[in-house]
Formats: structure tokens, C-alpha cells, sequence
């Protein structure tokens, strides 16, 4: 049965009245697996979240929990071997959510894209790969041939196709990890609440943080805490600022933004890698049900932390990689969906140093009046980080024990899940609450959008049990409806609107509000890309 404790006006109740071991600020996957952890151990918690769950970086990743070929290149053994070790437990405490993925890596001899030395050095990285942790799946890299290779993506062009190696790694809804994760938190006994914004840090006689005015809902809320982890990501340094009283500017963003096209578009039944030779990079090219992304790119940012864009040079760069390897040539028109996220890099390096070629190891760090922050980082090696930031907070309390979090399985592991593929892996063993919900109406059995493989009930489900309280909640992170197909989610935003509605109490300008809002973020996500509206065509997927 769902969490009863994942209730958000409970939440904010016990907000009001308790007092915490720990203030855990941010709710992306970093935040939520902090939670969980101290949870686990015992510690009384809290979590509060600005916006919505994963709705800043941990919902806009690749979604991929790999160790990273690249960080090879950049000699960073270390971390792959820490984020290949977390990615087997990942995929043993959340088997529905995280899933061996097989990768198709092209030997193109053609246009100079990848000679036959690099192609060797090729084999040998993988080699390492398989070593420093990738084989733990049971599954090491091979080389095939050309025709095995067109066979995987037969969109590829066969003259530049000399062969190819295929490898494995596992893939994510990013989004979905970090809600379970939150919501196994609560189950641990984590008070957890989203829309709820930290906008001051009280301080004792002694100058150490103890605790954060916390506003939600236009009232503000003081909440106790003897530590409080900062784990917002990007805005770290805005959390650190209420604390420190100027920016330290400690953060380098990094914008990567993906492209949705249908499937039918690539045509590829695995995931591939391809070279982007612009900036000596590589793009990964990921089926997803009827769809294909493609991404990402690695780029300096100084704009807005809210408000990230994907822009017309970036899906130029994106689309100019593909076509360089493909017989049958992307366009704008193809693109369906977009997302722009911003990696929270530590800042440092050198300078001109590019951001591709910054470290993704983490950081913590306690402030002089005790606040702990965790920085940088990616989302396959969230565990470690956390369990890294509660030891600090372990030594300061002066209990908690270790970490328990190896082998604690998440929300909907472990138990029957049902014959539906598309339920059981979203929700694992959880999905028996939604087909309860559509045996006691069928109409939810209906799609949420024309065309994507959501049900009415998810919605009905996100609302009752899983804290989605606004129309964006839904169709951006607990379904990924405006991922896949953003127009095709636009125009059902009325009908979601009014199904949510009976769910929240909202009276008619309320749902107006909310479906203007969400299409008008649509459009501006559209129009800053440089795309034209689409239709919604996946009639043909794998």
C-alpha cells in the first residue's frame, strides 16, 4: 500500500510542530537520497522542496546510471569504479526503475569520424571499462560486425559502418528514482513536502544554524533542525548565501540539453553512441518506448538556474551529429520534445578549461556556523553521496550508526508485479494501486494524452499518493508526457486540468489558470528552440 506519511498537508503539519535531527533543503535526487539515508538511520528528518520533486536537474539528466566512458579519457578511474559499484546496487534496490541497458558503439571509418587506431583504442577502453566494474552485470563489450551493427540501427549509413562494439549500462526515468527515493524516505519515517521554499536559516546564540523559515502555501513556517543540509543543486549557492551572507559562487553550471523524435526516426532497438566532432564529444541516442532521445551537450551557462532552454544552436548541434552518420537526415520538424537541465559542477579547473572536461566527483562541506553542503556529483552515484553527506552529519550529532543503504530496496521492489509491462516498470509492485483504481472506474483505463502510453489513473495516482499538486507536476515529472510529445500534451491540458481538478477541489479559473500556464510554458520551451508545432506520429514503434 502507498505511504500514508507521503502526504504533503501531514507534512506540513508536522513542520509546524516538530523539531529534527536534520533539514535536509532540496528535493532532486541528491536531497531525496540524503533523506532516505539519515532516515534510515534512525535520524528524525525533514525534506522540503521549492518546487516539485527531481523539477530542476534530476528530472532533465540522460537518464542513464553508466559509469561514464568518457571520465576514462579524463584518467578518472576512480569515479568510474565508484559510479559502476553504484549502479549495480541500483540495479538490485530498484530493479522496476533501473534497467541493464545494451549500448551500440559504431566503428565509422568514413569522413574521418573514427580511424582504425582510435577504433583499437576504442576496444581498449572498453576493456578497462569492463574491468573497473562494468562486467559486474555479467555482461563484458564484444565487437560485431558491420551487419549486426545496421541491424541495431539501420539508419546508420552503411558505407561509413565498418563494424561496431556493443557494451552494456543501464538506464532510468530520472524522475521517477528520485520521487521513489523520496517516497521511501517517508515510508523510513522522513517528513517530506514539496512547493515548500526555504527563504531564511535561524541561527542560536552561538551563530550555528538551527534550523529555516520555510514558506508554503503564503504562510511561513519555523522549522527546528539541530543540522541542515544544503542539497539544492545549482542553487547551492543561493542556500549558502542565507547562511553566509554573500555568494560564493562555488558552482559552475553546465547547460545539457536532449531532443525527442519518434522513433520511427532512428529505428534503433538499442542505445547507440555517436561522435559529435564538433567539440570531440559523443551523443548518446536512446530508445524510450515509441520515442528516441538524443543528447546532450556540455555547455558553459550564465542565464537563469530557473529557467534553462534548449536553443536553436543546440539542436543544430545535436541534429548535425546524427545526420553526419545517418542515411535518412533528421529536422527540426521531427523534433517533438526538449529539455534543458544544468549540471552542478563544482567550480575550479583551469581556465578556458571546458565544462566537458570538469570532474563529476562530489563535495562535502560543513560551514563555519555548521551547515552541510553536497555538491556536484551525478545522478548514478546519488547513494554515495548521500551516504557521505550523513556521515558528516553522523559525526556532528554524535549517533546515527553507518549507512544502511546498500541493501535497502526501494518503494515497489519487492512483492507481485503485474503482466502490464508499461505499469510494472514505472510503478513495480506499486502498480496494483492503479489497476485497483481502474477497476473501480474503467474510464481511467483511457490514455492521459492521445497517443502516449499513460493512463488517466497514473494522474488520479500522482495526485492521491505521490504529491503532484499542479497540472505541470503531472505531465513534466510524474509522467514525462511533455518529454515525448510536448505539443500532443499541450492540447490534452484541458482534459487533464478537469481531471486533476476533481482530485485537488479546483474551481474553473483555477483549471484555466493551470492550462494556460503549462501551454504557455510549452510554447516558450517551442519557440526558444526555433521548432515549428507538431503533430504526434509513433504509430510505428519498435
Amino acid at each position: 500500500m502507498p505511504s500514508p506519511s507521503f502526504d504533503r498537508s501531514d507534512a506540513l503539519r508536522h513542520l509546524r510542530t516538530g523539531s529534527f535531527d536534520v533539514l535536509v533543503v532540496g528535493g532532486g535526487i541528491t536531497g531525496a537520497g540524503v533523506a532516505l539515508d539519515a532516515a534510515a538511520r534512525g535520524l528524525s528528518v525533514a525534506l522540503v522542496e521549492r518546487d516539485d520533486f527531481a523539477s530542476g536537474t534530476s528530472s532533465k539528466s540522460s537518464k542513464l546510471v553508466h559509469g561514464g566512458l568518457r571520465y576514462l579519457q579524463q584518467k578518472e578511474l576512480g569515479l568510474v569504479y565508484e559510479a559502476l559499484y553504484e549502479r549495480q546496487l541500483a540495479l538490485r534496490n530498484a530493479p522496476h526503475l533501473v534497467r541493464i541497458l545494451p549500448f551500440l558503439i559504431p566503428v565509422l571509418t568514413r569522413d574521418g569520424l573514427l580511424d582504425a587506431k582510435l577504433a583499437r583504442a576504442l576496444g581498449s577502453a572498453l576493456w578497462v571499462y569492463d574491468l573497473t566494474g562494468g562486467a559486474r552485470i555479467g555482461k563484458v563489450h564484444r565487437r560485431v560486425r558491420k551487419a549486426k551493427a545496421l541491424a541495431h540501427m539501420p539508419t546508420l549509413r552503411d558505407a561509413s559502418v565498418a563494424a561496431a562494439y556493443l557494451y552494456y549500462d543501464a538506464q532510468a526515468d530520472d524522475a521517477r528514482l528520485t520521487l521513489t527515493i523520496a517516497r521511501t524516505a517517508a515510508r523510513e519515517g522522513a517528513v517530506v513536502a514539496n512547493h515548500a521554499t526555504v527563504v531564511g536559516l535561524t541561527k542560536d546564540d552561538a551563530g550555528r544554524v538551527c534550523g529555516a523559515t520555510v514558506e508554503a502555501d503564503g504562510e511561513q513556517l519555523s522549522v527546528a533542525a539541530r543540522v541542515v543540509v544544503n542539497a539544492a543543486g545549482v542553487w547551492s549557492d543561493e542556500v549558502r548565501t542565507l547562511d553566509e551572507g554573500a555568494n560564493p559562487a562555488s558552482i559552475r553550471p553546465a547547460k545539457g540539453i536532449h531532443v525527442t523524435v519518434p522513433w520511427t526516426k532512428v529505428r534503433n532497438d538499442i542505445a547507440a553512441i555517436v561522435p559529435a566532432p564538433k567539440d570531440r564529444r559523443s551523443i548518446f541516442v536512446v530508445p524510450w518506448g515509441d520515442f528516441t532521445y538524443i543528447g546532450t551537450t556540455d555547455t558553459d551557462y550564465d542565464g537563469s538556474l530557473d529557467d534553462p532552454q534548449c536553443t536553436p544552436d543546440d539542436v543544430e548541434y545535436l541534429l548535425g551529429a546524427m545526420n553526419r552518420v545517418m542515411s535518412e537526415h533528421l529536422t527540426t520538424a521531427d523534433v517533438v520534445g526538449t529539455w534543458a537541465g544544468l549540471r552542478p559542477l563544482i567550480a575550479g579547473g583551469t581556465v578556458g578549461e571546458r565544462t566537458a572536461d570538469l570532474s563529476r566527483r562530489h563535495s562535502v562541506r560543513a560551514s563555519g556556523s555548521g551547515m552541510v553542503t553536497v555538491t556536484g556529483g551525478k545522478l548514478t552515484t546519488y547513494r554515495r553521496m548521500a551516504a557521505d553527506t550523513v556521515d558528516d552529519v553522523v559525526r556532528s550529532l554524535g549517533r546515527g550508526g553507518a549507512s544502511t543503504t546498500k541493501r535497502l530496496p526501494l518503494l515497489g521492489a519487492h512483492g507481485p508485479a503485474p503482466d502490464d509491462a508499461h505499469l510494472a516498470r514505472r510503478f513495480g509492485s506499486e502498480a496494483a494501486e492503479i489497476l485497483t483504481l481502474v477497476a473501480s472506474e474503467p474510464a481511467l483505463a483511457e490514455p492521459l494524452v492521445p497517443g502516449l502510453p499513460y493512463l488517466r489513473a497514473e494522474a488520479v495516482y500522482a495526485v492521491r499518493h505521490e504529491m503532484a499538486t499542479t497540472l505541470d507536476d503531472v505531465l513534466s515529472r510524474r509522467t514525462r508526457a511533455r518529454l515525448l510529445a510536448r505539443d500532443a500534451t499541450a492540447r490534452a491540458a484541458h482534459d487533464v486540468a478537469l481531471l486533476l481538478a476533481g482530485e485537488l477541489g479546483w474551481d474553473a479559473d483555477r483549471v484555466q489558470h493551470e492550462t494556460e500556464s503549462f501551454r504557455s510554458a510549452v510554447a516558450a520551451e517551442r519557440d526558444a528552440a526555433g521548432l515549428p508545432e507538431t503533430a504526434l506520429d509513433c504509430s510505428l514503434g519498435p
